[in-house]
């Protein structure tokens, strides 16, 4: 199929303002969690399901849009994502209570799958020979994104800036989204866009489908559980596990997706040196690590621990989709949004678990039949207050602990993965070519 004459790097830059609205929702969101907290009085089982509700959104939209962009086409997908993102940032702002911040969360939480389901297919469309390094390119915007977003806070709550115009400093905070929303879906509006990848090829629906029951893709979808929740529980959940470990959470988090952003932006030499599973291999041992080292130490340790995690997980999302789209072409546009509904699917409900599981464990550690809402509520440098917090600087350590048996099941999987690729090839390479 022809494609239509387009401007692929507008195309390209349109994308990755987009990715960068999704981004900041996350930085952002990592930032004011505490606040939100104490601002509408919720615990910590509360937060963790706000935060799972924007997971919850995105494999839903990711997965309905990666099943429909081949009909209404990518602009058709942005647009919508750029009215989705709208109306949950003015919802957040205005925000009341638990159930404005849940659906609010949820709308943007959809937005952001709609931007994958349309931008992922699109970086394949518009650079099919460097595939996996283009979307490691496109997906530098989300780390860098939680950097912008996690500064905004940090600086703007340093600075001791209160409220302005009658908003809160989170309402403020919350309303900067909207100014790359607006300029991206003005780009989008005014652009032409190409078909997917699969559409061109003259890949019909029926065998688009039949690819996504290739044993490797199954593998690659559940490899997807967790090398997301292993990057996005952990960055989202920072602040909240270690803020009593450190006076300096957020500022780990920063660290940890600054590192990110480096990484993705040199990523051609590293994906073209190593191949995407050699690469997914030592990501996978990089996370463990790091994950270790953010649980166990202390002082300036654990900013090397950050460090590394950030260097672990740097590669993991935009590699995933790229071995995909690399080594599973048939699958389509649906197979890489597929890949990231299942992702962001699975950090919801291990959030959600989490979320109980630390509020059980903080139970634990206070005094024999205290209520922890008693606790959350007590003022600051109280005996209660200190009390609380002795008991975080315990529970967070051991659900890092937790979540550290994902990325050591990984390493064994990746390993794996790269004798079966190895011996692919060798297979490939010996096999006859017909005339």
């Amino acid at each position: 199929m022809q494609q239509p004459t387009i401007h692929r790097g507008q195309l390209f830059w349109a994308s990755c303002l987009a990715l960068l609205v999704t981004s900041l929702s996350f930085g952002i969101r990592a930032g004011i969690l505490n606040q939100l907290g104490e601002e509408f009085n919720l615990n910590a089982s509360q937060l963790g399901t706000i935060a799972a509700t924007a997971f919850w959104g995105f494999p839903l939209a990711v997965i309905i849009g990666g099943m429909v962009v081949d009909i209404i086409g990518m602009k058709r997908l942005l647009l919508l994502a750029c009215l989705f993102h709208l109306l949950g940032i003015i919802l957040t702002v205005f925000a009341n209570g638990y159930w404005t911040l849940f659906l609010s969360t949820l709308l943007i939480g959809i937005a952001n799958g709609t931007v994958e389901a349309a931008c992922n297919p699109l970086v394949a469309a518009i650079y099919p020979d460097n595939k996996t390094t283009k979307l490691n390119h496109f997906h530098l915007w989300f780390p860098g994104g939680i950097v912008i977003g996690t500064l905004i806070v940090f600086l703007y709550n340093k600075a001791g800036i209160g409220p302005i115009a009658g908003m809160e400093p989170w309402q403020i905070q919350v309303a900067v989204m909207l100014i790359p929303t607006l300029i991206y879906g003005y780009m989008v509006s005014r652009l032409k866009f190409p078909v997917t990848e699969r559409v061109a090829a003259g890949v019909s629906t029926g065998e688009m489908y039949k690819s996504l029951l290739n044993p490797l893709f199954i593998f690659m979808i559940i490899c997807m559980f967790g090398t997301a929740i292993t990057e996005l529980f952990t960055g989202q959940w920072i602040d909240v596990l270690l803020k009593n470990v450190t006076d300096n959470a957020i500022l780990i988090l920063t660290l940890e997706t600054g590192v990110m952003v480096i990484g993705r932006g040199l990523a051609e030499p590293v994906v073209h040196k190593l191949s995407p599973q050699g690469v997914l291999l030592i990501s996978a041992i990089l996370s463990a690590c790091g994950i270790y080292l953010l649980g166990h130490t202390t002082g300036n340790m654990v900013f090397v621990g950050a460090l590394i995690f950030g260097m672990g997980v740097c590669y993991f999302w935009p590699t995933m989709l790229g071995f995909v789209s690399e080594n599973l072409p048939k699958t389509g546009a649906v197979g890489l949004n597929l890949m990231g509904g299942a992702g962001m699917f699975a950090v919801s409900i291990y959030m959600m678990f989490m979320g109980s599981h630390y509020d059980k464990l903080l139970a634990e550690k206070l005094p024999a039949g205290s209520d922890l809402k008693t606790y959350n509520s007590a003022p600051p440098g109280s005996e209660m207050a200190n009390t609380l917090n002795e008991a975080k600087k315990l529970a967070g350590p051991e659900i890092l602990d937790t979540t550290l048996i994902i990325p050591v099941v990984l390493v064994l999987a990746f390993a794996g993965l790269v004798f079966y690729m190895r011996g692919r090839k060798k297979a490939d390479l010996l096999t006859p070519v017909s005339a």
